[in-house]
């Protein structure tokens, strides 16, 4: 299989209009599941701790776990999806996250609430990667960026709202709500993905042949039209993981913030990333889609820039917040289009080509959580150290890639 074939334009997308709403929706809700149902837990670590009879760094590896296992479940669930198509390991998905969910409401110790986080996070894994792989399989080029533009908002949202929704459930019907609720989320949204979506893989479906399904892997990581923007978004995305690791510590630590204070810069969080968001959609039409890449990756290296030169200087939080929201806003941009970048020359591996991009980009968030948390003891400045090395390394990753040929 060569880098022609395995990219070839032939593999066209069922439908060529603009997205719905649901359609977006829908979209929307199958890619946020496993964000929100991971840090919607984060008010409640203490409380759960406390309930388990353990203590609070023990508890956390329920979102260690979590991260785990979605990460390799993405490289099984893509081929399966290939070869029989999106709805039914979709369906399966939301039925297993569900049985997870429930597990883990009721888990008297903490055993048995790993147990049901790896339940979750199996079925997380498959809304999450296929919600890219159908979003390719309906829409290429400019409509693609726009729709995983929108639905790349909804997923950086999730982690943004889910802990002041988790901390209000929390109070005021304690931490097993906050399954109630990702399980009652995840049932809505299998019954709006059977009704307005349904089946969309209508290309030729690939053979689920293990040796096949490798061959595949190792054909997309050595394609250069698949491996630079997907390596370069998972810099990215492992920054906005170090970023949402590093916070609690940087804000309440270092600068005193209340827990509600902190739920409300991760709020804010979202307004940046929506605002890049709508404008990366109006800014790769008009200047192109790898040009707007590069303008986002410019914009995010400077906000690493920018957060390490705060560490150094020890400066305010005013100047904290405002160099986060550099990052956010090239990370805003980055993020979807180059996605789409990544995703728009294989629609016939659509499924192998989005479960390869989400363990990726799954991989460097747990390098960049690693990190930040291990290399040196402050942690603004080791986020800063962190963001600034990614952002520089995509940023001269992405200097290497060779335009996409012409059909």
């Amino acid at each position: 299989m060569t880098d022609q074939a395995i990219a070839a334009p032939a593999d066209t997308p069922t439908q060529q209009a603009g997205a719905t709403a649901g359609q977006i929706a829908v979209l929307a809700a199958l890619a946020s599941v496993g964000t929100l149902a991971t840090n919607i837990l984060l008010p409640s670590l203490p409380q759960m701790a406390a309930t388990l009879q353990v203590t609070t760094p023990a508890v956390t590896a329920s979102i260690t776990i979590f991260l785990v296992v979605f990460a390799l479940g993405q490289l099984v669930v893509g081929p399966i999806s290939d070869r029989y198509g999106r709805r039914l390991p979709v369906l399966a998905g939301f039925a297993v996250f569900i049985a997870g969910s429930v597990w883990c409401g009721l888990a008297t110790d903490l055993p048995a609430l790993l147990v049901g986080r790896a339940i979750q996070a199996a079925g997380a894994c498959a809304t999450s990667v296929l919600s890219r792989a159908i979003a390719r399989d309906m829409f290429s080029g400019a409509a693609l960026a726009r729709v995983l533009t929108i639905v790349m908002i909804a997923q950086a949202a999730a982690p943004g709202f889910s802990p002041l929704l988790g901390g209000g459930l929390d109070h005021v019907f304690g931490w097993r709500s906050e399954f109630v609720f990702v399980g009652i989320f995840a049932l809505v949204s299998a019954i709006a993905f059977a009704v307005v979506l349904g089946e969309t893989h209508h290309a030729t479906r690939i053979p689920l042949n293990p040796i096949a399904i490798g061959t595949t892997y190792g054909k997309l990581s050595t394609n250069r039209h698949f491996l630079i923007p997907a390596v370069t978004v998972s810099l990215i995305m492992g920054g906005l993981f170090s970023l949402f690791s590093a916070a609690p510590r940087v804000l309440i630590e270092g600068y005193g913030f209340t827990p509600i204070a902190l739920g409300l810069f991760f709020a804010g969080t979202v307004m940046v990333v929506f605002g890049s968001g709508m404008l990366a959609a109006r800014l790769a039409p008009r200047v192109g889609l790898e040009r707007a890449i590069r303008y986002g990756l410019l914009i995010a290296f400077v906000g690493g820039v920018a957060l390490l030169a705060a560490a150094v200087l020890h400066a305010n939080v005013a100047t904290f917040i405002a160099a986060t929201c550099i990052f956010l806003l090239g990370m805003g941009v980055v993020n979807p289009l180059g996605t789409a970048q990544t995703l728009s020359p294989f629609g016939t591996h659509a499924g192998a080509a989005s479960a390869l991009l989400g363990f990726w980009q799954m991989t460097g968030a747990a390098i960049g959580v690693f990190l930040v948390a291990t290399i040196v003891p402050d942690a603004l400045l080791a986020l800063g150290i962190v963001l600034t090395g990614g952002c520089l390394l995509a940023v001269l990753l992405y200097a290497m890639r060779a335009p996409v040929p012409a059909p």
